[in-house]
């Protein structure tokens, strides 16, 4: 089972901004949201089982999150080539934002030991911040089940 992350950041403290090339391309940073919710979402790894069914919830519900003025990001350090075959294998409706220099992981804190089967290696864990309007962090996931995800971010709008 994984080690939750001890997490630096607290609901109320005001997010970290950052800049990072999405998987168009282009650079987006997360000012460029003031005035939204924003709900920023860590992940490991681009096409895997668990990142798959999370992005997919995400993708699923994405008419939801659009109504309610909501923007979602998801963050890995996987490159935007991998992000982007990621996104058309799932037709992600949603920006995903390559942190190949973990700048983004470790200013939230979300990148630390992991272990799996036994073995312990450094990765990202699967955490969501919810960012309101003002920038400040208004809820954090800590602890993600992906099937159900999507749905716990959207009552919590």
């Amino acid at each position: 089972m994984a080690k939750e992350p001890t997490l630096k950041l607290k609901e109320g403290d005001k997010a970290p901004d950052f800049t990072a090339t999405s998987n168009a391309g282009g650079a987006v940073s997360l000012s460029d949201f003031k005035g939204k919710s924003v709900i920023l979402y860590f992940y490991p790894k681009d096409d895997t089982p668990g990142c798959t069914k999370e992005a997919c919830g995400f993708r699923d519900h994405f008419d939801a999150f659009e109504n309610k003025g909501a923007v979602l990001l998801g963050v890995s350090i996987d490159g935007i080539k991998t992000h982007a075959k990621f996104v058309e294998k799932f037709k992600l409706p949603f920006t995903l934002l390559a942190d190949e220099d973990k700048k983004i992981v470790l200013a939230y804190g979300v990148w630390g030991e992991k272990s799996f089967m036994g073995r312990k290696y450094m990765g990202t864990h699967r955490v969501t911040f919810l960012i309101g309007p003002d920038g400040r962090i208004k809820r954090i996931w800590p602890k993600v089940k992906p099937d159900e995800h999507a749905r716990e971010v959207l009552a919590a709008l």
